[in-house]
């Protein structure tokens, strides 16, 4: 049993002797098993310390950089106001042409 003397500079007046460690301890989480939980996981992850200076190496497949070459050319593709105007004035057909006599 704790030996119990009142204190007039702590909480409720009363200190205890023995035992004071393993109060604190458990009142700072040591010794006990910690299970980290979802928003634990998130802050880490979001708040992590990262190095923008690496360098990010990114390969593709065959495939993967027919595709990204395909996404390009159409991006970086000369527009000019000739284009446009064959575009919006393309003709337009709906279902099957009908046969001209």
């Amino acid at each position: 049993m704790a030996d119990i003397r009142e204190e007039n500079n702590v909480f409720g007046g009363v200190q205890f002797e023995n035992g004071n460690n393993q109060q604190e301890q458990a009142l700072n989480g040591a010794n006990l098993p910690v299970k980290q939980g979802f928003w634990t996981k998130f802050k880490a992850f979001w708040f992590q310390d990262i190095d923008w200076n690496k360098e990010i190496k990114v390969e593709l497949t065959p495939q993967q950089q027919k595709v990204e070459d395909e996404i390009n050319d159409f991006l970086h593709q000369e527009i000019t106001w000739e284009k446009v105007h064959d575009f919006l004035f393309q003709e337009v057909t709906f279902g099957k042409k009908k046969a001209e006599i």
